[in-house]
């Protein structure tokens, strides 16, 4: 076993040495790299002392947010996709084992990335209060406590929906082995979180979710909601509003996120009027949800924006007659809080726990069924003023319930309850 380093209780009211880890960091690759970017920035306006270390691709953070590299093969980078960009990198023992479990159909970046990090720390053994993993669960963040850093993890959601809904979406018997092969790093994820002794998780409905499917004691978890960044989702009312557009933001070709059943409700509502969807997204090109779109006969009224910078998401909120979150399962709902922030009238599946964060400040409809998410456009299409309250109901239980402020002191209080334990 490593040598231990000299451990330091701070005071409660010092301000933590902190590390958060991401196997992927940059907001584009999805909630993991926001989360990131938003909780670092809060816990600096705290007066805490940040810094990330992060697998490729990385993250943007803002100034005084330290970041430590940790390269890999990067084998998902469309510029060399699948391949490592230099054959000499597989001269590393771990780089040879990431690319074999990728050439054999796993998805490797989470293990692989605990290993880096263990070996990182046990060579520099730089000085933190604190390490908090984002969901990356690996065996290698278990060394670490034994190396003298108290260690916590978030898990946002549990990755088992995810696997399953792909499982159920996958076409042939060949695509649903494959499609299991790719989750197999599932069963690390459930060994590594029954051996911490804290996680973080962002509502009710995760906690309990992955406590029956990672079979982990529910007394690990403490809940800590997500914030929403309100420096970028914020009302623009002098931007008039359409009467007929509709936003939303989805990863389109993510059988989990829905888009099929909202797509298929604007495709029934156009046969009677005139309606407009925009995806703040791109969908695959010759995927699923472009093929669904040709069959429908809806190309005309629905617009991709593809990616667009943080700064315009409120102008595209602005212009937008409701915001529809059609996800099927979402462990907070991030894009829901986000529509809110921006004074935007919301229709949501109950998939998850985003009836948690939408409350009573929008209509919830059932996950998967596209007559009850034509029903609800519909009667918000019919209804300005009721279109106006739910805006109004929703920016303020937003400004109550969801800031990263508010998120930043939770987690805070459960890094101090960690260490406690810790000694």
């Amino acid at each position: 076993m490593a040598a231990r380093v000299a451990f330091r209780l701070p005071g409660y009211k010092d301000p933590l040495n902190i590390c958060l880890l991401t196997y992927r960091g940059n907001p584009t690759c999805g909630g993991q790299g926001v989360y990131i970017d938003y909780l670092s920035r809060a816990l600096v306006d705290l007066g805490h002392n940040v810094d990330v270390i992060s697998g490729p691709p990385y993250p943007e953070l803002a100034e005084g947010i330290g970041l430590h590299k940790l390269p890999n093969l990067d084998l998902y980078n469309p510029d060399h996709l699948f391949k490592p960009d230099r054959l000499s990198s597989l001269m590393s023992p771990i780089n040879q084992l990431e690319f074999l479990d990728m050439s054999l159909g796993g998805f490797p970046e989470p293990f692989t990335f605990g290993l880096r990090v263990y070996s990182y720390f046990r060579k520099k053994r730089p000085r933190y209060d604190i390490v908090h993993d984002n969901q990356s669960l690996s065996y290698g963040i278990l060394g670490l406590p034994r190396l003298g850093f108290p260690t916590v993890a978030t898990i946002h959601h549990p990755i088992t929906v995810d696997r399953d809904v792909a499982i159920e979406s996958a076409g042939s018997a060949l695509k649903k082995l494959m499609t299991r092969r790719w989750y197999s790093f599932l069963g690390m994820q459930k060994r590594v979180s029954r051996r911490l002794s804290h996680i973080i998780t962002v509502s009710e409905r995760s906690k309990k979710d992955i406590s029956r499917d990672f079979n982990t004691s529910s007394r690990k978890f403490r809940i800590v909601p997500n914030g929403i960044n309100t420096d970028f989702f914020y009302p623009l009312p002098h931007i008039e509003r359409s009467k007929d557009q509709i936003i939303v933001t989805s990863s389109a070709d993510t059988p989990l996120k829905g888009l099929r059943y909202l797509l298929e409700a604007v495709a029934s509502i156009r046969k009677k009027r005139r309606v407009e969807l925009i995806v703040i997204g791109k969908p695959r090109e010759n995927g699923a949800i472009e093929g669904l779109i040709r069959k429908l006969d809806i190309g005309a009224c629905v617009r991709f924006t593809g990616r667009i910078e943080y700064e315009d998401f409120a102008r595209y909120y602005a212009g937008a007659a409701m915001a529809v979150i059609p996800s099927l399962y979402e462990g907070f709902g991030m894009p829901a809080g986000e529509a809110m922030a921006c004074g935007v009238p919301v229709i949501s599946t109950v998939g998850g726990a985003l009836p948690e964060v939408v409350g009573d400040a929008g209509l919830l409809v059932p996950a998967a069924d596209s007559k009850a998410l034509e029903h609800a456009i519909v009667s918000l299409l019919d209804n300005p003023d009721k279109r106006h309250r739910l805006g109004m109901a929703g920016l303020e239980r937003v400004k109550r319930s969801f800031t990263w402020k508010h998120a930043a002191q939770k987690t805070v209080d459960v890094y101090r309850e960690v260490i406690d334990a810790y000694r």
